[in-house]
């Protein structure tokens, strides 16, 4: 029996990560445990969950994962957790489709016979409230919508004319009042990352006071309570390590789905993390991963460590595998320009420039299609990512491109996935529950890779 509630809301920004991160504070100091989960491709809210809960948050993503694999992380990420609160992503009904639930929290919610707690900005707004929840309410019955919560109130008095207004609809939970001094802080990816130097572990503490004193916490616990009972499922076998993945993390790299991780883990790879920025040297490994993250933000110090940079390009001389994704592209690339028109000198492995925009170049999911054997496994090869970057790739000189990359709204096809030697790099953050060879493939190229050097 796993007590559950999905946190969603009427559209983006209406405050769903607020109230989750107060939500799962105020649960804490309850004394329960707390399982935290994050729908959609986004890496930046799960650093806000981990830090409130003081665990992993898994990303949960219909699209890229599929029901099983969405339920399967589901059930072995919260089997030890009193309470696992999952927020939505967008809007409720919001996802890959504008005519189906693909890719959406409303998806989630049913996969995971989960009551829904709907947040809306309830600013400016009394009765308009009733039909706006009404509507959320009726648009798709087959999902348990089982009360609301309102942000941005003004007083206690407008959170009860709310309540008055909604009397005989959806019970009003609560709702949390403007508070200037608490917002999270925002950059061109959205927030920023939740680390104690950004986001103090009092504003964190301060949302969860708050969610404890506006809302109806017990009536909170009481929905998630009531939902019905998970399927069990087995634990993975425990596998000896079997060969040493170096994986790339600091503040300049960092986005990184904990399933893929896990999978490589599961595969026997122990994963040896490094900073690109502060290490002078690489561990002992057999391959390299380097996720997305800030490159460009830290590209005057990512630059300077004239010595990882060549450690990098030592490895890949020697042969050995090495996989980036979108900041681990930049990276990997001869050089980042910064929007001030500053070039920073890269690894140099990708004879390109990956130069900063001030607007979106690339945001939504795309499906790829390896077209010849690379570190990932054999040509024909199809798994699903997602891309949200504010730079474009020059490159100069040919390259391999080894991904056929279909774009899952427009339809678009591209090529793009360049290998030079043994290194492959994209824009694409790829989602390895969409086809579980990838990583089955990248942990085989280290394998062989650990075969040679013993």
């Amino acid at each position: 029996m796993i007590s559950r509630l999905v946190i969603a809301g009427t559209s983006s920004h209406v405050g769903k990560t607020t109230v989750t991160v107060g939500l799962i504070r105020a649960l804490r100091a309850h004394g329960l445990r707390v399982a935290v989960f994050k729908c959609g491709p986004d890496y930046l809210d799960p650093t806000y969950h981990a830090r409130a809960a003081g665990t992993t948050c898994h990303n949960l993503d219909g699209w890229m994962m599929g029901r099983e694999a969405v339920i399967e992380t589901f059930l072995r990420a919260s089997g030890d957790a009193d309470i696992a609160v999952i927020e939505g992503v967008m809007g409720l009904y919001d996802g890959a489709s504008p005519t189906g639930d693909e890719g959406s929290t409303a998806e989630i919610a049913k996969w995971l016979d989960a009551p829904v707690v709907l947040v809306c900005d309830a600013s400016g707004m009394a009765r308009s409230i009733v039909p706006l929840s009404r509507g959320f309410e009726a648009y798709d019955r087959n999902l348990r919508l089982a009360g609301i919560i309102c942000n941005r109130i003004g007083s206690r008095g407008h959170l009860e004319l709310l309540r008055t207004a909604m009397a005989g609809s959806l019970p009003v939970l609560g709702g949390l009042p403007n508070e200037d001094t608490l917002v999270f802080p925002e950059r061109h990816l959205g927030l920023q990352t939740a680390t104690a130097n950004v986001v103090p572990d009092r504003i964190l503490s301060a949302w969860g006071e708050r969610i404890a004193a506006w809302c109806d916490l017990d009536a909170i616990m009481a929905l998630a309570q009531d939902a019905p009972a998970c399927a069990s499922i087995e634990a993975p076998a425990v596998v000896t390590p079997c060969c040493r993945i170096g994986l790339a993390f600091d503040e300049a790299f960092h986005f990184y789905y904990e399933d893929n991780l896990r999978r490589l883990e599961y595969l026997g790879a122990k994963l040896v993390r490094f900073s690109p920025i502060h290490d002078e040297r690489l561990p002992e490994v057999n391959g390299l991963y380097f996720g997305g993250g800030y490159p460009e933000v830290h590209a005057e110090p990512l630059s300077q460590n004239d010595s990882m940079r060549k450690a990098v390009a030592a490895f890949a001389s020697d042969g050995k595998p090495i996989y980036g994704e979108c900041g681990g592209l930049m990276y990997l690339s001869s050089g980042i320009r910064t929007l001030d028109g500053r070039l920073h000198e890269m690894v140099g492995l990708i004879p390109g420039e990956a130069v900063m925009r001030d607007r979106l170049q690339a945001l939504g999911y795309v499906e790829v299609e390896t077209q010849d054997t690379t570190l990932l496994g054999p040509s024909g090869l199809r798994f699903r990512g997602h891309q949200f970057r504010y730079s474009d790739f020059h490159l100069r000189s040919d390259v391999d491109h080894l991904y056929t990359i279909r774009r899952s709204r427009s339809g678009e096809v591209l090529r793009e996935g360049y290998r030079v030697g043994n290194t492959l790099a994209s824009y694409v953050h790829a989602h390895w529950a969409s086809n579980p060879l990838v990583a089955q493939g990248f942990v085989q190229a280290c394998l062989t890779q650990a075969g040679k050097m013993s």
